[in-house]
């Protein structure tokens, strides 16, 4: 049985009730581009941030070094070694102006996705409320 109550009381998510991963996919790059704005950081430091995060997976170590590198390369973000603490140099990643504008990108693309999630939770409210309310005239009767 794949019910909200079920799986809230459980506390977890019952992968067979969904169709698909739920997850947004590319969705990486902006957590990483607000993270670094709140903050730039070294790449450790970054996977510690984003798997801390409740609600959210953590990203794969390789994927997440693969990404900065990428994201390095297409002038959304620059680097430079911190030698300044103890161990070997780490590279500390912050966000350029680039960065700054795909994320008011991705910001906006959100916002419209929201409104038509929006628009169909109203609609499936309003279709399932009307089905209940019909159900309910029956069986007063």
């Amino acid at each position: 049985m794949c019910s909200e109550a079920r799986l809230a009381d459980e506390g977890v998510e019952d992968e067979r009730c969904w169709h698909g991963s739920g997850l947004v996919r590319g969705f990486l790059l902006p957590r990483l581009l607000l993270a670094l704005l709140d903050k730039p950081a070294h790449g450790y430091e970054l996977l510690e941030r984003l798997t801390g995060e409740v609600g959210m997976p953590g990203p794969d170590p390789g994927l997440l070094y693969r990404t900065l590198r990428q994201m390095e390369g297409d002038g959304l973000l620059r680097s430079a070694w911190d030698t300044a603490g103890q161990g070997p140099a780490r590279r500390l990643y912050e966000v350029t102006e680039e960065g700054v504008e795909l994320l008011h990108a991705w910001a906006s693309r959100v916002r419209l996705i929201r409104a038509r999630l929006g628009r169909f939770l109203e609609q499936y409210e309003t279709f399932f409320q009307g089905a209940e309310n019909e159900m309910n005239k029956g069986a007063s009767v």
